[in-house]
């Protein structure tokens, strides 16, 4: 059995229309991961993650649009990223031409280095070597 997974997002079901969900394909069980391919003009819902207290990544691939984090409208444009806490309102508003997204959630660390290794209900934010 081979120690990874791999998927194509293109195969799997879209979810609202526009998002599909790799999370469950891919198996993972600490960081969700999402493709987005937005319409022009297309709209999420406002929303926050104070319930499953998960932080977000939202990483534009292509075209342009705007994030709006709380009362803040944040611009994206191709290679942008924004992170955003759990506890603040978030919505994609779509521009006039067709975006892609990837967006990234994982629980929100109080241990935020590879130091922090006796509370188990914390992980590592900085374990990459590269």
């Amino acid at each position: 059995m081979a120690a990874y997974e791999r998927v194509n997002y293109a195969d799997v079901e879209p979810v609202s229309g526009a998002m599909r969900s790799l999370t469950e394909s891919l198996g993972s069980e600490q960081v969700g991961v999402s493709f987005v391919r937005c319409e022009p003009g297309w709209r999420n819902e406002p929303h926050d993650h104070v319930s499953d207290d998960h932080e977000e990544v939202y990483v534009l691939l292509e075209g342009e649009s705007t994030v709006v984090v709380d009362d803040d409208s944040v611009s994206m444009k191709p290679g942008d990223a924004v992170w955003i806490p759990p506890r603040a309102t978030r919505q994609i508003r779509n521009a006039e031409t067709e975006s892609a997204f990837v967006l990234i959630s994982a629980p929100a660390s109080q241990c935020r280095t590879t130091t922090c290794t006796n509370d188990v209900d914390s992980w590592s934010a900085d374990g990459f070597v590269g």
